[in-house]
């Protein structure tokens, strides 16, 4: 086992992916019901406020009110798929299966771990976000192709995402302290991130909160790819969730040596 720094950090270019592979030959055995449920929530959203608000809402920036919202699910959906399988399914194999600890008696260090498990939550939330950019493109609610301009977004927001929620997962003692994670950052970032209606329409001071968050740098690029429209600031948004995925995932390199590798 490597020892010190350098098993904080990854190997090399390509270990990850056996952790990645590991994490996908477990998952395809429950590969269907595992889509259906991250498409659950959602459709929810998108049919019961896109068909029930947008009877009132009529059009919202040019769009229907549930083209609009579709761009939002979009994002919301890559965000909660990646969080979830972050901040439960590997704090479980790191903690309760203990799967982690048998992968560092090998030749991968703790940082090809944690990208590995980086990656496959990021897949995940390609995914669910793959899904329901079909579902709305079937019926009519996004542009087409313009809307495969937007599932390299998906990918990069399963990524921040992902790398946000390993931080919580380093910090967490037990699965108890992840509703705090859900309830005070994930749902009010569905609120304020331009998901379900315009920040713009928004108290200034809650504008000013949510256009940091990267749910709105997500939607910021998401919403234009699947409208048909140009976009704005295209570079800055990308830059933003880089950012959100290289600094925490240092973090959580950190705070995991410090946890698992005392």
């Amino acid at each position: 086992m490597v020892e010190g720094w350098a098993a904080a950090m990854p190997a090399n270019a390509w270990n990850w992916i056996a952790v990645w592979r590991r994490n996908y030959l477990a998952w395809k055995k429950i590969a269907i019901a595992s889509i259906l449920g991250n498409l659950a929530d959602p459709l929810i959203y998108l049919f019961a406020l896109g068909f029930g608000l947008g009877i009132m809402v009529g059009r919202v920036e040019g769009a229907s009110y549930i083209a609009f919202l579709a761009a939002g699910m979009v994002a919301a959906s890559a965000m909660t798929s990646a969080t979830f399988e972050t901040i439960y399914a590997a704090f479980g194999r790191m903690h309760a299966q203990r799967s982690w600890e048998a992968i560092l008696c090998t030749q991968l260090t703790l940082g090809d771990i944690i990208l590995g498990e980086l990656a496959w939550a990021a897949t995940k939330a390609f995914l669910a976000g793959t899904a329901i950019t079909i579902v709305a493109s079937v019926l009519g609610y996004t542009a087409w192709p313009s809307a495969l301009y937007a599932l390299p977004v998906v990918a990069l927001t399963g990524f921040a995402f992902a790398s946000l929620a390993m931080v919580v997962t380093a910090l967490a003692p037990s699965y108890d302290y992840f509703i705090f994670y859900q309830t005070l950052v994930i749902t009010p970032m569905l609120f304020l991130g331009g998901a379900v209606f315009p920040v713009s329409q928004l108290p200034s001071a809650f504008q000013q909160v949510g256009r940091f968050l990267p749910l709105a740098h997500s939607v910021d690029l998401l919403r234009p790819a699947l409208l048909g429209r140009p976009g704005d600031n295209v570079a800055l948004h990308i830059g933003a969730l880089c950012v959100f995925t290289v600094l925490p995932f240092f973090l959580s390199v950190a705070l995991l040596r410090r946890r698992l590798m005392p």
